[in-house]
């Protein structure tokens, strides 16, 4: 077949057409190119993620170590800051309102600084994750990668904040008689099950965040609501059951030692204290501990992919 009765023969086909006479999608499919920034599948955005490890290990690693660099005291300040809210909540709740709930101060104090140090955790991971794509733009618009790994590694800087406090924590433990036991191992799964609610959490303000910075000024007051409402300060069943306190029906107890604040918290002084209050708490609440770190977690991821193609623009 000749060249000239070649060309007729294809003349028809759309590959055989000059690149002049083609759309910008038969272009693109022409050439194998796609659109920059596009969403991928969920499954290769985990997977690009988890290739990103390193990067979130070490940004959060150099957040952690820039978060008070101009204090004097320096990363003394991560022990300090909730040593001294738990002080006050001690002088308030312990001391001037009678919230120990039967409690001695043995088990009392114990009590109160795991449950600020905990409730911290989350309280920091999601006042980080509502600013981490907004207050990280340059960032988010200069480089590609998967925006997940900015409050995925907020989440994580919290965590190691937190680590650096356990020593703390063992110290007062010990200084009012609760010695190290083997349920003290259940910390681990606690706070793996922590960190995976957290991350998920910060995903979901992370985008609602990068929409409304104005979010920022408001969380802190949803947050102490939280607190309030989780038992950080006070044993809550006591609170809201006592006849001398709320007085309410023992279902709205229960109901907000449900909430995923007071999970965490109850989960990690039963494995910590060693004092009749803590030994007594139902099994199911290690149950509701795995339901809300998968529900929250994969939740959250998932939310957050939706809106992927949208950070950093306009």
């Amino acid at each position: 077949m000749s060249e000239t009765t070649h060309q007729r023969t294809t003349a028809g086909s759309p590959d055989s057409r000059p690149d002049r006479d083609l759309s910008r999608a038969e272009l693109a499919a022409r050439y194998g190119l796609s659109v920059s920034g596009a969403r991928p599948s969920l499954a290769d955005y985990f997977r690009q993620l988890w290739g990103r490890r390193h990067f979130i290990l070490a940004f959060s690693q150099a957040k952690l170590s820039a978060q008070y660099s101009q204090a004097k005291l320096g990363q003394l300040w991560q022990v300090f800051t909730p040593l001294l809210n738990a002080f006050v909540y001690f002088v308030i709740f312990g001391l001037l309102l009678g919230g120990r709930g039967g409690m001695d101060m043995p088990e009392y104090i114990p009590f109160l600084v795991i449950g600020v140090f905990v409730f911290t955790f989350t309280q920091s991971s999601v006042l980080s994750g509502v600013k981490s794509i907004s207050g990280n733009i340059g960032l988010v618009r200069a480089l590609h990668f998967p925006r997940a790994s900015l409050p995925v590694a907020f989440s994580l800087q919290q965590l190691q904040q937190l680590l650096y406090s356990m020593v703390v924590i063992a110290a007062v433990l010990v200084g009012f008689g609760h010695y190290p036991t083997l349920t003290w191992l259940l910390i681990v799964p606690a706070l793996a099950l922590q960190l995976v609610f957290n991350a998920g959490l910060a995903l979901f303000f992370a985008r609602w965040g990068s929409a409304t910075p104005d979010l920022a000024q408001l969380m802190p007051f949803v947050l102490r609501t939280w607190m309030y409402a989780s038992g950080v300060m006070f044993p809550l069943h006591y609170m809201v059951t006592h006849p001398d306190r709320a007085n309410a029906p023992e279902w709205v107890a229960d109901l907000l030692m449900c909430n995923p604040a007071s999970v965490y918290m109850e989960v990690m002084r039963q494995a910590l204290i060693s004092g009749p209050s803590h030994q007594s708490l139902p099994g199911y609440f290690w149950l509701l501990a795995v339901g809300w770190a998968l529900a929250i977690g994969i939740g959250g991821f998932v939310y957050f992919w939706k809106a992927e193609e949208r950070y950093g623009r306009g």
